[in-house]
């Protein structure tokens, strides 16, 4: 009962336990009109620093990270749309940019090597559980089985 209440609590906290990082956007980036700032703080989010690459834009103080913030402002305030700007910065910079990989043939093996190798893993141990059932079943504990009785016996004569 313990050890699943343990098991309970280690499955359920580690989201409260993750930190987010704070926004590097310094106060003179922020645009006035608040629903062009909501945008781009969206549009931040979803570019990965060039520098520190596990971080977006949003997140990070990286110089070239606070260019892309200022660019993204002043694409949206040129009147872009988010996919405009977005497109804008693949252009200039490659899809590495994006923390999220668009859906694409030449991304294919990236978005379907997960589940895939998830699948086979799983096919592995279903099969390897059920080749120890058959083997168990074939002998029961304790008993030997008739090749392993002809080697006791040839161990036993060489004696």
């Amino acid at each position: 009962m313990l050890a699943r209440l343990a098991l309970l609590l280690a499955l359920l906290l580690p989201p409260f336990a993750v930190e987010r990082p704070a926004w590097a956007v310094e106060p003179d980036e922020v645009l006035s009109d608040p629903k062009l700032e909501a945008r781009a703080r969206e549009i931040s989010l979803e570019l990965r620093c060039l520098v520190c690459q596990n971080q977006s834009i949003d997140d990070s103080n990286a110089p070239l990270a606070r260019d892309l913030r200022v660019l993204v402002r002043e694409r949206l305030q040129a009147g872009d749309s988010d996919k405009a700007v977005i497109d804008f910065v693949v252009d200039k910079y490659g899809e590495f940019v994006l923390l999220r990989p668009r859906f694409a043939l030449h991304t294919l093996v990236l978005w379907l090597s997960a589940p895939v190798l998830l699948i086979l893993a799983v096919f592995v141990m279903i099969r390897a559980y059920r080749r120890r059932l058959s083997h168990e079943k074939a002998t029961p504990a304790g008993e030997l089985s008739d090749d392993e009785r002809r080697r006791v016996a040839a161990l036993l004569d060489q004696e």
